[in-house]
């Protein structure tokens, strides 16, 4: 990569005014800066200053991958319909996925993610189990058709991703290799300099087991994470538990029935009988994976966490809410009446809900509900799951103290897959005692073009993006003031040149432009550091110094400023 530029020979089209398409500061700054273009919706060309971000990153996750052995190959971007077939994909795949046919009527798909083509690249290549563990990875263009890509590069159809797949004989091994992957996108996003956090995940349709996403805080951030403050628990709301709760040691009342015409929500059975909405039950009917009808149960004051539902056996996934007419064709009443005592349907209670004492409920008869509910007496025979979203406030499971909520963006998630993929598709090998072992997987995934995005949304100010060191386009932004100024051109280019000689990433503002769009433009830029160069301090022998991230400027020599710069 070129170590210097200069500006009047460098594509960098910034931007005055915040294009209409941009919702997020990320996809507002880069665009405004001139790293990125729109071609199409979710779609971008990469410009020179963006690209060195990206390359830069790049170059800090081959060298993390490297120290744990890590090694890289690459794919193809299109990909047979055949290996999906095998796998079980093809079909289950939503319309995300991206298929076409070539001049021959034969499936494809343009690659969303990898696990099948590795999958076959092993068993066509590898016939010893010496040769496993094998721990390999890509840096290429994924493409997913994204009904709705908005915010920029961070839902994009199609991104640079890095994915990595591991295979194993047993499961100690994949447990070490999990861990090193850890440890090495911990250590990649530490080098980078974001604050992020590591979180328990939900596996999603790729995975199977175990599963953790890496995010990088901000505010803009979809997805949500409760933590504890106290401890090191962390998760995302999909996969986010609560400590259990003891069951209330309240006196039972008598089951009790009561009119309560009109009433259908929570709210208003909480209103007309004056109680708690923790005080009452919610029935919820989903579709079943083999019967026709599951009922959830639920307090009041809590909401179904649909990826829990989806992961009990007898719930169909996803998770499919009965409309109204098949709720009273299934149970005999409407919505706003059922309840789980004497409910003549499979049912699954939350915990919760399973604690609490002396509830309300629905009574299965139009207008009419349940008090006095108590679930060891009253619906004993329902199996106590965890399917809600936890709250604030909410006890950590690890009892360390209470759940804070905070918003991140995943920029990594790593997976045990087990033996999902080498099953279906045969990738079996001898062991050491000769016996054949379906080998099972891991996959590991970061996101390295989302990851200069979420970089943005955490790293600027009022006045442009503050890239830390690490990826920065450039290190060093020279300005000359008035470079048609003999003095100053050639104290400017001393300068340039000394920053080089010094092993800097050098970009140099040579441009025939006013003083204000200089200093704007390299505040939007974010280079870390500033160097301007100018008759008036030029005349004593100075030059200004700045860091982006500071407001205050220093007059330095040049030689002061170059020695600044490299000991920061």
């Amino acid at each position: 990569m070129l170590k210097a530029m200069r500006a009047s020979q460098t594509l960098i089209p910034t931007l005055k005014e915040t294009p209409a398409e941009a919702e997020v500061a990320s996809h507002v700054l880069l665009l405004r800066a001139g790293f990125i273009r729109r071609v199409a919706g979710g779609l971008y060309t990469w410009l020179p200053l963006g690209l060195r971000v990206m390359r830069k990153i790049e170059a800090i996750v081959r060298e993390e991958l490297a120290r744990f052995g890590a090694q890289e190959i690459q794919m193809p971007v299109v990909q047979p319909a055949d290996l999906w077939r095998e796998s079980g994909r093809w079909d289950v795949m939503g319309p995300e996925l991206m298929r076409m046919r070539d001049r021959h009527e034969r499936d494809y798909a343009m690659g969303p993610t990898h696990e099948e083509v590795v999958t076959d690249l092993v068993r066509r290549t590898v016939d010893s189990y010496k040769q496993i563990p094998l721990n390999v990875y890509q840096m290429h263009t994924k493409f997913r058709d994204e009904i709705r890509p908005r915010f920029g590069l961070l839902r994009a159809r199609e991104f640079l991703m890095k994915d990595g797949y591991s295979f194993h004989l047993d499961e100690a091994s994949l447990d070490r290799t999990y861990r090193d992957m850890y440890d090495a996108y911990t250590a990649i996003l530490k080098r980078i300099g974001v604050d992020f956090r590591v979180v328990e995940a939900d596996a999603g349709t790729i995975g199977d087991g175990e599963s953790h996403e890496f995010q990088v805080l901000a505010e803009s951030g979809e997805d949500l994470m409760a933590y504890c403050p106290n401890s090191g628990y962390a998760a995302n709301v999909e996969k986010a538990r609560a400590l259990a709760p003891e069951p209330s040691d309240e006196r039972p009342d008598s089951l009790g029935k009561v009119a309560t015409p009109g009433a259908r929500t929570i709210a208003d059975i909480a209103a007309l009988l004056r109680v708690d909405p923790a005080r009452c039950i919610k029935t919820l009917i989903v579709r079943g994976a083999e019967g026709p009808w599951i009922a959830l149960v639920l307090r009041g004051d809590h909401e179904l966490n649909e990826t829990k539902a989806a992961r009990l056996p007898p719930v169909a996934a996803p998770v499919t809410f009965a409309d109204d007419a098949e709720v009273e064709a299934a149970t005999g009443c409407p919505i706003g009446s059922i309840g789980p005592v004497g409910l003549e349907l499979p049912v699954y209670v939350d915990r919760s809900a399973a604690a609490a004492a002396n509830c309300v409920c629905g009574a299965n008869e139009e207008g009419f509900h349940l008090t006095g509910v108590n679930w060891s007496r009253d619906f004993a025979d329902a199996e106590v799951v965890d399917i809600r979203n936890v709250t604030e406030g909410d006890l950590s499971p690890d009892g360390c103290g209470e759940l804070a909520f905070a918003r991140g963006i995943e920029v990594g998630h790593i997976f045990k897959l087990g033996d999902k993929y080498s099953v279906p598709m045969r990738l079996t090998l001898q062991d050491g005692a000769g016996v054949e072992t379906a080998l099972i997987m891991g996959c590991y995934g970061f996101g390295i073009s989302r990851l200069v995005a979420a970089v943005a949304e955490q790293c600027h100010d009022d006045d442009g993006i503050v890239w830390p060191a690490s990826i920065a386009p450039f290190n060093v932004h020279i300005l000359a003031l008035d470079y048609a100024n003999p003095d100053v051109a050639a104290a400017a280019d001393s300068l340039y040149d000394a920053c080089i000689d010094a092993g800097m990433d050098v970009l140099f503002d040579d441009r025939d432009e006013r003083p204000g769009v200089k200093f704007a433009e390299s505040d939007l830029l974010g280079i870390p550091h500033r160097i301007t160069v100018g008759a008036r301090s030029l005349a004593r022998g100075l030059v200004e110094y700045k860091r982006r991230a500071d407001t205050e400027r220093v007059l330095l020599t040049p030689a002061e400023a170059v020695s600044r710069i490299a000991s920061d």
